[in-house]
């Protein structure tokens, strides 16, 4: 027997509009939580349209929030960001949008900060090549662009 609970169309909707309320979502986000609670594709198409009408769906406003906590809390790059948000099946006029959130000064900033707490980290590593490389690793996986991080990489 299925006990999985089904949702008339109000109040699946009722149910999305707490979810976007709660955080900035993107479409595949909303889309896929409704594919989780089985709505039928035309069920889910006006369930997105509500939302978007209604402002609680909106890419541009998710694709800055997410930049911006990213970029503030995981200290990520830009390049992580764009890769992350295209997961996310975000356009690229607001992943463009999205960028504009992060200063170029507070970036650099960071980037710096985030590069002097490795180089710290890795003081007990006496091969410089080992050094470097882990400096450069870790810098790449955090999304930073390569020009920075060689760069940075060539300052040891």
């Amino acid at each position: 027997m299925n006990t999985r609970k089904t949702y008339t169309v109000e109040e699946a909707t009722k149910r999305m509009e707490r979810y976007c309320t709660y955080q900035e979502r993107c479409h595949k986000e909303v889309n896929q939580k409704l594919y989780e609670m089985r709505m039928i594709p035309q069920a889910r198409d006006q369930i997105i349209h509500h939302l978007l009408q209604h402002n609680f769906l909106n890419e541009t406003r998710f694709a800055q929030a997410f930049a911006r906590g990213k970029f503030r809390a995981k200290k990520w790059g830009k390049q992580r960001i764009v890769n992350e948000l295209k997961i996310r099946e975000i356009s690229k006029f607001n992943i463009q949008i999205a960028l504009k959130e992060i200063p170029d000064s507070e970036y650099y900033k960071t980037f710096e900060e985030l590069a002097e707490k490795r180089m710290d980290q890795l003081i007990s590593e006496k091969d410089l090549q080992k050094k470097r490389k882990k400096l450069a690793d870790y810098l790449f996986y955090r999304g930073w662009e390569s020009d920075l991080v060689y760069g940075k990489v060539k300052e040891i």
